[in-house]
C-alpha cells in the first residue's frame, strides 16, 4: 500500500492483536522490536524488516512482506508476513490446540499481591 506504516497499525491489520490499543500497549511495554530494537507504537515499519513479538509468554518472529493498513481476513493477513519463529519457541500443539502450562496456587493462599504479580511477570518474561 505504501512505503512505510505504523507498527501498531500493521500488527492490528495482520491480526497479531485484536485491537490497535492492545498493539500500542505492547509497544509501550517493550514487547515489540523491529530489527532487534524496541520501538514505540508510532515507529514506521518497512517491507522486509524483522518484527519480534513477545506475546502470552512466547516469542514470535515475523518478517514483514506486505504492508497493509486495513484489517483483513486471517488467510489474506498470513500472506503479509513470513513466520521466522524457531520451532523451540512455538507453543506445543496437539490436534490443533495449544497446550500451555497451567499455573496453580495452593488453596487458601488468596490472590497474588502486586509484588507477587511483578515477580511472576518477570519470571515469565512478559
Amino acid at each position: 500500500m505504501g512505503n512505510k506504516i505504523r507498527i501498531d497499525k500493521w500488527l492490528w491489520a495482520v491480526r497479531v492483536y485484536k485491537t490497535r490499543t492492545q498493539a500500542s500497549d505492547a509497544c509501550k511495554g517493550g514487547k515489540i522490536k523491529i530489527n532487534g530494537i524496541s520501538v514505540k507504537a508510532s515507529q514506521m515499519l518497512g517491507e522486509n524488516e524483522i518484527v519480534e513479538i513477545k506475546k502470552e509468554g512466547f516469542k514470535i518472529t515475523y518478517k514483514s512482506i506486505q504492508l497493509i493498513e486495513k484489517r483483513v481476513s486471517a488467510i489474506i493477513a498470513s500472506g503479509c508476513y513470513e513466520d521466522l519463529t524457531p520451532p523451540e519457541d512455538l507453543p506445543q500443539k496437539n490436534d490443533g490446540t495449544i497446550i500451555m502450562n497451567a499455573e496453580f496456587r495452593d488453596r487458601g493462599t488468596g490472590r497474588p499481591t502486586k509484588r507477587d504479580r511483578r515477580d511472576i511477570d518477570k519470571f515469565k518474561d512478559i
